[in-house]
């Protein structure tokens, strides 16, 4: 079955086409700056080569538009129509308490996505503007709804619930529900696989670390904490966004800075993390090339940022009562050598052991704890889109 699997953004959507039968890549690439004039597609080609395409795209529809264009283009193309296209995966970022697994998608589940627009209001409106507009190019072709929080929905109430009055969970809906699940999902069953062992039976730490960044506790299979909150601007210092805060602070600085919620919202999410403390970039490859040089702020920021990783993995051995298997992936997880080692070395407590020579690697599987190691831990490449294929497959398929 070939899936052709959809990420819309508010600028961008990336895509792969994957033949789900033997997980075989097909086409990927993406389109970037939608709406605007110099907008482009990229893709590559299945020698490894890459090409950009600079097209007129005005918005998503168009945009998929260009991606279908290219998948069937005559020279570049790898399917010749649009009838090899059995189904579409689209990756949808919330789904609220109103979706626990990935769905088939129906006018009815269009509308309790677009209910969740308040609390995903830059990614919601985007992937259901992404499913439109395959409704509209491709009407016969069946459309599944992978949500990164639905992964989530095992936690318990006491991991999930605010200290709010209760009436704010009622009434709004107001919880953790955490994201990256279709990641987390992703490299805790692969890991276990990897390590051939049982994923029913494991206590796994999930370090999803880049840009974006968060942290899961799994117990058996099933999520049982995360680092994430009701939006994804909770917990872990990332690029721009702040992590935990002090509720307090924000209020302090929307009196001092004059700032309205849309203005507080700027400055939590785009000018804060990394970036806030660095000022020159929210790269860590910048942060580190400003380390190399003595430059005191990258060396702060990245003080800053591993030390949360380091609170919260051992927040949720606590919570698990110990833990079995240590996964990291994400861009800063799979390829930054020095994070990985810091963290390991600070968590020799543990038993965690560490293999210098096994670390030196970027973007690859590989376990990176030594063979006395009394935990695995293990660096594993995330694939969400395969996860979404295989999630489309199975649905598609049971219809």
């Amino acid at each position: 079955m070939k899936i052709l699997v959809l990420n819309c953004g508010s600028s961008s959507v990336k895509y792969k086409l994957i033949d789900s039968t033997d997980k075989k890549v097909l086409a990927e690439g993406g389109v970037e700056k939608i709406g605007l004039p110099d907008s482009f597609l990229k893709f590559k080609r299945p020698d490894g080569t890459k090409e950009t395409i600079v097209v007129n795209m005005p918005d998503a529809k168009e945009a998929v538009k260009n991606v279908l264009k290219v998948l069937t283009d005559p020279k570049e193309g790898v399917i010749k129509s649009f009838d090899e296209i059995d189904a579409v995966g689209h990756r949808v970022v919330h789904g609220m308490e109103k979706f626990n697994k990935s769905v088939l998608i129906t006018p009815e589940v269009i509308e309790k996505v677009k209910e969740c627009y308040a609390v995903a209001p830059l990614h919601n409106p985007a992937n259901i503007t992404g499913i439109e507009a395959v409704t509209e190019i491709l009407p016969n072709v069946p459309q599944v709804g992978v949500f990164d929080t639905a992964f989530h929905q095992t936690m318990p109430a006491k991991a999930y619930m605010y200290a709010l009055p209760y009436k704010d969970y009622e009434k709004y809906g107001v919880r953790r529900y955490g994201f990256h699940g279709t990641s987390h999902r992703y490299v805790s069953r692969r890991a276990c696989e990897f390590l051939g062992l049982d994923y029913d039976k494991q206590r796994i730490i999930t370090c999803h670390i880049g840009n974006g960044a968060s942290i899961t506790a799994i117990e058996d299979g099933k999520s049982i904490d995360t680092s994430m909150g009701l939006t994804p601007t909770e917990g872990l210092m990332m690029g721009t966004r702040v992590g935990d805060v002090d509720p307090g602070a924000l209020i302090y600085l929307m009196q001092q800075l004059g700032l309205d919620a849309d203005g507080l919202s700027k400055h939590i999410q785009k000018e804060s993390g990394v970036l806030g403390i660095f000022e020159k970039s929210s790269d860590m490859r910048d942060i580190e090339d400003g380390i190399a040089k003595g430059d005191e702020r990258a060396k702060l920021a990245m003080d800053m940022y591993e030390y949360r990783i380091l609170k919260y993995i051992g927040a949720y051995t606590a919570v698990l009562g110990g833990v079995d298997v240590i996964v990291f992936t994400g861009g800063v997880g799979e390829n930054q050598l020095s994070t990985r080692e810091v963290i390991c070395k600070k968590l020799a407590y543990l038993g965690v052991t560490f293999d210098a020579e096994a670390n030196n690697c970027r973007g690859k599987e590989v376990e990176i704890s030594g063979k006395d190691s009394k935990v695995h831990v293990v660096v594993i490449p995330t694939d969400e889109e395969m996860m979404i294929a295989q999630d489309t497959a199975a649905i598609v398929e049971s219809i």
